[in-house]
Formats: structure tokens, C-alpha cells, sequence
């Protein structure tokens, strides 16, 4: 079948922006960006396309597909990322008429380059005149969440094609300047043209080796022994299927437990828990794991226990909302935190100053939070769904590929479940301390029945399958 119109499905820092002009040397073939990035539309300080701007992109996404598929001469398409509008990539997935293109890179390669990037703020080059080089630092846990999206979101590439038995043209980074791939992708999307090159108009911005881009190059090699990175841009294919997040499981220092953290729950609290039960800091607890270190630190220990503490839905939303959202400092909500306050009505302190702040302010903007998450869990915002606020019975399916606690305790009866664990392991339990209060209001502060009944609509299986169901 001939296609209406393409996706380009990429990463920051695999070249997309290189690979995107290149397709705009075809004469029937044009790309228009970004057209779904949550803060431009197509590119850098452009607002509307088409006659569509950000606030009518928000409301009806896929109207804007049907301008670019009608007011293109030839096929249109843009570049889509896995941060940008869920619903968008729903649609395409599912859409025999969009050509998909996936463009893959190193994920290392990728993570050193957008490093660079962040730190020289030069994002896109033209003239080789004007580069400016850095040397980096890599950082362990920073790299792996990275690869962890990458992963997520190849995946749910890989299985929306399968389900709609379609399939891709697959580039990677290597080949976008090769005349011959390109012209066969402009193949693939039905043109009629031909180019003799790739387009000059982009330049490779850090062509050095990695060893002269990393100030700590000996200790990046050491911490990916155990990651198979290399292959990963190989094949759309990846393991864990689910993303079960084993590099962030904890295991005590000396004895068989394994501890699988729900996010945004009580993990500081866990964690000093499980390192007093040996002696250690928390510091010391073995963390980083790779698959095969977890299977072997399984199979080393017969009769281990591993463990989650669940956080009802309601303080686990609101601990959320009060570390993540009122607070300005937190750079890794930056853009939610802006996108929240401008179309969602969480109207916490544009500035993180919360002098003036009340209560009832407070309580306003955490209802309007909820309201966004109701939204945002069924798909039906432009935000991507955050580990940090999905639901707790998702993250364990996540991890299910891989393993399933033995045990899931509720954070009410932490002190108890995690006292009788370790006796039944023949261990002296520590106390358990429990979290301290968020600020700058408590949930108790605000609650009312009307926040229950608006939780339990957006965290329903939460509520029933771990026994919410009751609580106030």
C-alpha cells in the first residue's frame, strides 16, 4: 500500500535532526520536526503549524497529522521522541497508513553526546567553525535510567508493530549519510526521487573517541562491565520486555533479602532498615544489579526473601505531589512541573517561593494534581506516564518478568510485616522508623472524603488488589 504520511521514532542525540534534513533533499518528501515536543511545535520558538498551535495540539493532537497529510505536496512527516504526546503514538502505531522509520543509536555513544550537549548548550551544528567540545563525566545511575526509556520505549515500538502486523524501516545512526540508504528509505516511503548525498547542512558534532570525550573513562568501563549496551542498537528486540528496573533493587549487605522499591514510597526509610539489620550504612547496600547478578545472588543464597513496601495511593500521590511538583528545585520534573501549571491548573509557585502559599492553595492545586493523573493514566494527556506516579500494580508488572516479591507489605504495617520477615529468617529485626511528614502541608492537613473518592477513580486497582480499600 502507498502511505499518507511518515514518524520518524528517535532519540535526543541520535542524529535525527542530520537525518531529517537529509529527507528534505527529496522533493516529495518533508519533515516538519517535532510537531508533538511538549514545548514547540515542528522546531526551537515555533508555536503553531499548519494553522495549529500548542493549546489546539493539546485538546485534538491528531488534527494536526490530517493538516500535514493534506497540506503536504508529496508525504509529510515529523520525529517523534519518547517523551512527547502518548496519545500520538497510539494513533501512528496502530495506523497502516504511516510509514514508520526508526532510528537507532549506541545508547552510550548517544548518553556522551547529549552530556556534551547539556553542557556546551550547542545542540545542533552547521558549521564545523563553530563546535565547542567538552569533556564529560559519566554517571552511572543517570545513564542507566536513560537506557531503561530507551528500552521502554523500543518496545512498545516493536509490540504496537507486531499487534498491527506491520513493519519498519530501521536506520542507524552510522548510515544516515549514506546516499544509498536514504534514497532507499525515500523508497520505502513511495517517492520518486533520488539525491547524490546526504545533506551538508548538519555536521557530526563529537567525532573524537569516547576516551577523549569522558574525564572518567577507566570508571565508566568498570560500571558497564556488566551491561550489554552495545548491542542494544543492534535489534529492536530487548530485554526485559516489561522494564522490571532490576538495576534499582537493593539486597542487604550479609543477609538473603532482596528489597524491589515502588517508587515514591518509603524508600529511605526501607533502605536504613535493611542495612541496620547487618550493621552497614545504607551507603553500603549492594545495589546496580544486572540480570545475571541477580540470578546469581539468588542462587547463592537458597531461601532468600525478596520484598516490596506499598504506600497507599493517596500519600503516595500526594508525597508526589509535594517533593516532585511545589518544589522548583527538582530539575527531572522541570517541564511537567511547567506543563502542569500552564494547562493543568496545579497552580503551585512558578518561583519555589512559598511565602503566601496556604493551605487552601495547597488543597486546590493537589485536586487539580490528581485530576491531571486521572487523565494522565488513562492516556489521555501529552505528558509520558512517570514511574514516580504510576500505579504501584503497573510497576510490579513490570518486574514480573523477572521477579516477583515474596512478600508485599503495606507501609502501615511496615514495622510489624518487616520484624516477622526477619525472624523468620532467624534475625535480630532493627526498628523500623517511619517517613517523616510532607511538607509544606501534610496530607492530613487537607484530607476529605472527595479526595479519597478521586483517588480511588484513578488508582482503582491499587485500592482493591492491595487492600486500600478501607483505609482513611
Amino acid at each position: 500500500m502507498s502511505f499518507e504520511y511518515f514518524v520518524i521514532f528517535a532519540e535526543m542525540r541520535t542524529g535525527s535532526n542530520f537525518l531529517e534534513a537529509s529527507l528534505n533533499e527529496f522533493e516529495d518528501v518533508h519533515c516538519y520536526g517535532e510537531v508533538y515536543n511538549p514545548h514547540f511545535v515542528g522546531h526551537h520558538n515555533k508555536d503553531e503549524l499548519f494553522g495549529i498551535d500548542l493549546a489546539q495540539r493539546e485538546t485534538a493532537p491528531i488534527a494536526l497529522i490530517e493538516r500535514i497529510k493534506s497540506k503536504t505536496s508529496g508525504i509529510g512527516g515529523f520525529r517523534f521522541f519518547n517523551d512527547h504526546d502518548p496519545r500520538v503514538m497510539a494513533h501512528v502505531l496502530a495506523d497502516p497508513a504511516c510509514a514508520k522509520i526508526v532510528l537507532t543509536r549506541n545508547p552510550l555513544d548517544s548518553y556522551v553526546s547529549w552530556k556534551i550537549a547539556a553542557q556546551t548548550g550547542q545542540w545542533k551544528l552547521s558549521d564545523v567553525k563553530q563546535r565547542r567540545s567538552a569533556k564529560v563525566t559519566f554517571e552511572d545511575a543517570e545513564f542507566r535510567r536513560q537506557l531503561d526509556d530507551k528500552r521502554a520505549f523500543q518496545l512498545d515500538i516493536l509490540q504496537g508493530l507486531q499487534r498491527g502486523g506491520q513493519t519498519a524501516f530501521y536506520i542507524a545512526y552510522e548510515d544516515i549519510g549514506d546516499a544509498s540508504v536514504l534514497n532507499g528509505m525515500a523508497r520505502f516511503l513511495g517517492s520518486q526521487h533520488e539525491i547524490e548525498g546526504a545533506s551538508k547542512k548538519t555536521k557530526k558534532q563529537n567525532p573524537s573517541d569516547l576516551e577523549d570525550k569522558v574525564s572518567n573513562y577507566e570508571q565508566m568501563v568498570t560500571a558497564l562491565a556488566s551491561v550489554d549496551h552495545f548491542g542494544l542498537s543492534d535489534t529492536p528486540n530487548f530485554e526485559p520486555r516489561r522494564g522490571p528496573g532490576v538495576p534499582g533493587f537493593f539486597t542487604a549487605a550479609h543477609a538473603p533479602l532482596l528489597y524491589m522499591p515502588m517508587a515514591s514510597g518509603p524508600h529511605a526509610q526501607v533502605l536504613n532498615w535493611l542495612a541496620a539489620l547487618d550493621g552497614v550504612t545504607a551507603e553500603d547496600l549492594p545495589t546496580g544489579f544486572s540480570q545475571k547478578d541477580l540470578r546469581l545472588w539468588k542462587k547463592s543464597r537458597p531461601g532468600h526473601r525478596g520484598f516490596s513496601v506499598l504506600r497507599h495511593p493517596l500519600a503516595r500521590a500526594h508525597h508526589v505531589f509535594c517533593t516532585c511538583i511545589v518544589p522548583k528545585e527538582d530539575n527531572n520534573f522541570q517541564d511537567p512541573r511547567r506543563i502542569l501549571r500552564n494547562k493543568y491548573g496545579v497552580s503551585v509557585p512558578k518561583d519555589g517561593d512559598l511565602t503566601g502559599y496556604t493551605q487552601d492553595d495547597h488543597k486546590v492545586a493537589f485536586v487539580n494534581f490528581l485530576k491531571f493523573l486521572k487523565g494522565n493514566l488513562a492516556g489521555q494527556t501529552s505528558v509520558r506516564i512517570d514511574a514516580s506516579w504510576a500505579s504501584q500494580a503497573s510497576l510490579l508488572e513490570g518486574a514480573s518478568s523477572v521477579a516477583l516479591p515474596d512478600v508485599l507489605i503495606r507501609e502501615d504495617q511496615a514495622a510489624l510485616q518487616l520484624s516477622r520477615m526477619a525472624e523468620d529468617l532467624g534475625l535480630d529485626a532493627p526498628a523500623f522508623e517511619a517517613a517523616t511528614e510532607d511538607a509544606p502541608f501534610t496530607l492530613k492537613d487537607i484530607y476529605d472524603p472527595e479526595l479519597e473518592k478521586l483517588c480511588f477513580q484513578t488508582y482503582r486497582k491499587d485500592y482493591i488488589n492491595f487492600g486500600f480499600a478501607d483505609w482513611a
